[in-house]
């Protein structure tokens, strides 16, 4: 025969049963009530056993489908926490009497601080809305982001007069930036698609993992940005300078320096701070292994053009430099003095945030750190790329020799019209520019 207690073991397990494939068992409400069920009933069946039987008087204990209520005698005062699946710190209490247990106290839609109609607080849903309203933003960043940077690296890639050392590290630049947009959008996909987790305190490693390499990337960034400053101080600094001996070393100094301070953070956070996914952090030493070495590039990149600034402003004075190619290197190194300048002040201003401020500022505050750093990548690639007069030059000159082969192949009469140069040769000729020899 079926006892209550077996229809409500019943009912909640085809309930748990059905949503399987929705939510992971840890997480499952239903899941979790009838795993306390059992250990309630199995605890109260083991302390009626071993009691005796002129100890039955008092209040019997029961299973009220939230809570277990052990065997008390009469005029004791029972508490128990909220249920697990409510993930909150309140108690709810029980009176025991002559007439039996009371009433719960206080009710627990208001110890638990959680209400049972499946409404959610209006700061709760407001401040769901603004997060959404937050996404939606920096998605269109990085995606902007993201589609300049693939035609910046596309063109400089695919036109053989732009190979050279100097494009060479735009492009890693541009790599990094590309890294790190795709990343958000894995992280975001990793963080949102399985919500259900993070609502019971579990953690996946992909989202920790997801964290860290958005990290590394914001890294690569910068040390990035070091290795343009370096290299622009090289050309102007030294006669004699060796490109491909010290490609390895910017390759090393862009890529591989970042991972080792990743691989150094993320031991610290696992040893002493693993929560959540890795977003957040209580301990404020461990985000300083992140933070000096970033201002370590910024103040470094700073001297670097401090020192470029003066080294041209020498040979303008001694006439030691062509006119074109200072105006070049000008050009180049106020492109990299501006980028440097945004970056690290926005990394100074953002990283620095005090902890203990209102709502409304926190709010405009990340309004506004999100919107800079989701279109810092499409930034990078106006100014190395699609203002450069040298990519400029070039795609004009592409653009014009392939107008004029398709004028030709409409009208061929006109090829064999005239004896000296074609009109290819000339077009050759005049568009070529002395930016495009320079490294």
């Amino acid at each position: 025969m079926w006892t209550p207690g077996h229809v409500a073991v019943f009912t909640l397990l085809l309930q748990s049963s059905s949503n399987a494939h929705a939510v992971p068992p840890e997480c499952d409400p239903n899941y979790i009530l009838l795993q306390d069920e059992v250990s309630c009933l199995e605890l109260l069946r083991t302390n009626r056993s071993s009691s005796s039987p002129g100890k039955q008087a008092g209040c019997r204990g029961w299973w009220d489908q939230l809570n277990c209520w052990p065997h008390v005698a009469v005029g004791e005062v029972v508490s128990q926490p909220c249920p697990r699946f409510l993930h909150t710190t309140g108690r709810v209490f029980r009176n025991c009497t002559e007439q039996g247990w009371t009433e719960p106290y206080p009710p627990h839609d208001i110890a638990c601080e959680y209400g049972f109609n499946e409404s959610l607080p209006l700061e709760v849903s407001r401040s769901q809305r603004y997060f959404q309203y937050v996404r939606i933003m920096y998605s269109i960043g990085y995606a902007v982001s993201l589609i300049s940077l693939t035609v910046a690296v596309t063109i400089l890639c695919l036109f053989r007069r732009l190979h050279c050392t100097r494009n060479f590290i735009h492009i890693q630049l541009f790599l990094s930036f590309i890294l790190r947009a795709a990343l958000i959008f894995i992280r975001d996909s990793v963080l949102f698609s399985t919500e259900d987790l993070f609502l019971c305190d579990i953690y996946p490693v992909s989202c920790k993992l997801a964290t860290a390499l958005s990290n590394y990337c914001i890294m690569a960034n910068y040390s990035w940005l070091l290795a343009e400053g370096h290299y622009l101080y090289s050309l102007v600094s030294v006669s004699l300078f060796s490109h491909r001996r010290h490609l390895w070393w910017y390759i090393i100094l862009g890529w591989g320096s970042p991972m080792i301070i990743i691989i150094g953070w993320s031991f610290a956070r696992y040893l002493h701070e693993d929560e959540g996914c890795w977003e957040t952090s209580r301990s404020e030493w461990i985000w300083w292994i992140l933070r000096v070495p970033v201002l370590l590039f910024i103040i470094v990149n700073l001297l670097f053009f401090l020192c470029i600034i003066r080294i041209l402003v020498a040979k303008l004075r001694t006439q030691d430099m062509p006119g074109s190619e200072f105006s070049h290197y000008r050009k180049l190194a106020k492109s990299s003095f501006l980028l440097v300048s945004l970056f690290g002040l926005h990394y100074i201003l953002f990283a620095f945030l005090p902890h203990k401020v209102d709502d409304k500022t926190y709010e405009i505050w990340n309004f506004i750190e999100l919107a800079f750093a989701s279109t810092q990548g499409f930034v990078v690639a106006v100014l190395y790329c699609f203002l450069n007069g040298e990519v400029q030059n070039e795609i004009q000159r592409r653009w014009r020799r392939w107008r004029l082969r398709r004028h030709l192949q409409v009208e061929p009469s006109r090829r064999q019209s005239g004896g000296g140069p074609t009109n290819v040769t000339l077009l050759i000729k005049t568009s070529t520019t002395p930016e495009s020899g320079l490294m």
